[in-house]
């Protein structure tokens, strides 16, 4: 049984290695969100990639013995630790073993270092937990494993919405880890019930003090953008992931609703500065009234010298009037190399990870959402996590980003653009339509 207070610890501990779940550099490397749905984002459109390696479900029960290479980013809370001790106690004694390779802490750095790997057709990688964002990149190089045999045998066992992150051209290319997706903040003493509308979000929170979130020139406002835009009904690319679609009525009015917000004191213009912690400053300072963050501010923002201390709440992302709901997820995948001398045995490793004892490890002891709906249902969570059907919820209404090769490329030119609109610098017209031609443009190269 696991306490709150050493979940809030653990809560705690994650935010060390949290490369924030939607942000990172100006490339779009990120440990956030990435794929997409192919009902708002153009996600899993693509041609299909003809020619990929395709992996037998049947290799994972009797593979080789041997061991598995499994690399991911700079283990800061244990956990990749953790699942080597766990694969190994389980199966070890069978002759099926797991060894751990950390990269480094930035995701810009680790996607780098997979390449490299990849490119010298090396099975240094035999798993890589990849960023959301590189799913379609990899496929289309014919780095990856297609893993739509497997998927399509587990497709029941996996919350929905992630499983679109691996999801590219009519194929899937990994298993998913870990997912993240974005909450609502506000105080139960000014606001007994959230709000059901963007439009009433930005209505309760000038009366209240304002809304903060990230609005800075960097993934963040993708992600932050792109929730509101998808719940108003909006795309970024065409089904078939060929063409920009954000030049869009339904997009103008998510974003001309952010850059009214700020005009008239909704929001604070200084968020058009703000990442993860200047937006949690800001929170914990008691002056503002709303606040969209990731589910790690869930305890982090409920210790310490916080002024908001037990007295906030969260709720999923609210719906757009006249559209629906919407939310970006975050999260990692485990993608199989197609130069490991071992599929079976990696696609092992894989399905460990996505198993319900080590994802409900993974959400108790280390503060991962959880991939598969059932461990939401179970009691240890449920006394240890108090959020967490609204987490469920979050994640299931969530979509991913576009899926598309030059998906950094895209999400600058939502980011620079509107960061611009929301700074004043340009209208919301006039910097959509700048995205749409810069967002074609990249598309052109590939």
């Amino acid at each position: 049984m696991v306490s709150r207070k050493r979940f809030a610890a653990a809560l705690l501990a994650a935010i060390a290695m949290f490369v924030v779940a939607c942000g990172s550099s100006d490339n779009g490397g990120s440990t956030g969100g990435g794929g997409g749905a192919a009902s708002t984002s153009g996600g899993g459109g693509g041609t299909k990639i003809s020619g990929a390696k395709a992996i037998d479900p049947n290799s994972l029960n009797s593979p080789p013995k041997g061991t598995v290479k499994f690399c991911q980013g700079k283990d800061t809370t244990g956990i990749g630790k953790d699942l080597i001790k766990s694969f190994n106690a389980k199966y070890g004694a069978q002759g099926w073993k797991a060894s751990l390779t950390e990269f480094s802490a930035s995701a810009d750095q680790q996607r780098t270092a997979f390449i490299q790997r990849q490119q010298a057709k090396s099975d240094d990688c035999d798993v890589f937990s990849s960023d959301v964002i590189w799913t379609a990149e990899f496929a289309s190089q014919k780095w990856l494993y297609d893993l739509t045999p497997y998927v399509n045998a587990q497709r029941k066992k996996y919350i929905a919405a992630p499983l679109e992150t691996v999801h590219y051209g009519g194929q899937y290319w990994g298993v998913p880890e870990t997912s993240d997706a974005a909450f609502m903040f506000y105080k139960p003493k000014d606001t007994p019930n959230p709000p059901t509308t963007w439009q009433q979000v930005y209505a309760d929170a000038a009366k209240q003090g304002g809304i903060v979130y990230q609005g800075a020139p960097y993934e963040g406002l993708t992600c932050d953008f792109l929730e509101i835009a998808f719940a108003a009904g909006g795309q970024v690319l065409s089904p078939d992931g060929k063409k920009s679609t954000i030049n869009s009525p339904q997009n103008l009015k998510a974003l001309q609703l952010m850059v009214d917000g700020i005009k008239n004191g909704s929001a604070p213009k200084a968020v058009t500065t703000y990442m993860e912690p200047e937006t949690d400053q800001a929170w914990t300072s008691g002056r503002y009234g709303f606040m969209r963050n990731w589910t790690y501010a869930y305890a982090a923002d409920n210790t310490g010298a916080s002024k908001v201390k037990g007295d906030y709440k969260v709720a999923p992302l609210p719906s757009f009037e006249g559209g629906g709901k919407a939310g970006i997820l975050g999260g990692h995948n485990s993608v199989i190399s197609v130069y490991t001398k071992n599929p079976g045995l990696a696609l092992k490793l894989a399905d460990f990870y996505a198993s319900p004892e080590f994802q409900k490890k993974a959400l108790l002891k280390y503060s991962q959402a959880a991939v598969i709906p059932d461990v939401y249902s179970d009691a240890d969570v449920k006394k240890a996590v108090p959020y967490a059907p609204e987490l469920l919820q979050a994640l299931s209404q969530a979509k991913a980003r576009p899926v598309s090769p030059v998906y950094p490329q895209i999400s600058q030119a939502i980011y620079k653009n509107v960061n611009d609109a929301l700074a004043g610098r340009t209208s919301p017209q006039d910097a959509l339509k700048k995205a749409d031609s810069q967002i074609n443009s990249a598309l052109a190269t590939f």
